[in-house]
């Protein structure tokens, strides 16, 4: 492997977390774990990762609804499913819904550093149309929606922006709520992506 693999786990037992992150890290990845779906959600990894080891069964969030959360973000990681109650049905649902792979606890060492490497592999395909779509809606976009939402990827609330960009703080809104409703957000993390158009935004 010439470049390092940035590969997340999520599962709810700590041990198995530990067990997955030495052996990634022994086949030459860069592996980070989070016992929750909650703990993957807010850190900065839901577009940065390169492959995303999940498993079903956590409470709160589990692991079919957090992907269908995902889905609905532009470029989320490759998801490789690792469960130890597994049936035909969920791997079904799981591969239907985009998932890369759906393997079994204890799974063969061998076997998941192949789904990895396969799931990685695909992903630049998959990307390269979350771009395509991304840029298609921010051609969406009038001149003035871009300028608030440069604003709001800085984290300015509505009376900054307001100020910033001298209008009232009700035609913020307004634009916010358009940019929202353009761009398939419906809260502010699911902006994240377009900071890497910073060309656009100028």
């Amino acid at each position: 492997m010439s470049t390092m693999r940035n590969v997340c786990i999520v599962d709810d037992e700590p041990s198995t977390c530990r067990a997955l992150q030495r052996l990634l890290r022994v086949a030459g990845y860069n592996a980070q774990a989070y016992t929750s779906a909650e703990d993957f959600l807010a850190s900065d990894q839901t577009t940065q990762a390169e492959c995303l080891l999940l498993d079903v069964h956590m409470p709160n969030i589990d692991g079919f609804a957090l992907q269908s959360m995902l889905n609905g973000r532009p470029g989320i990681p490759p998801i490789v499913f690792l469960t130890g109650a597994g049936d035909v049905p969920m791997s079904v649902r799981a591969m239907q819904a985009g998932a890369a792979n759906f393997l079994l606890k204890p799974v063969d060492e061998t076997e998941l550093i192949d789904a990895i490497e396969r799931a990685v592999s695909e992903s630049p395909k998959r990307f390269l149309s979350d771009v395509k779509v991304l840029q298609e809606r921010l051609d969406s976009l009038t001149a003035r929606e871009l300028d608030v939402l440069k604003e709001l990827l800085t984290g300015a609330l509505n009376k900054q922006i307001a100020d910033t960009l001298d209008i009232a703080e009700r035609t913020v809104k307004m634009h916010r709520a358009r940019i929202m409703r353009k761009l398939e957000a419906k809260n502010l993390l699911d902006l994240a992506p377009y900071k890497e158009f910073p060309d656009k935004l100028l």
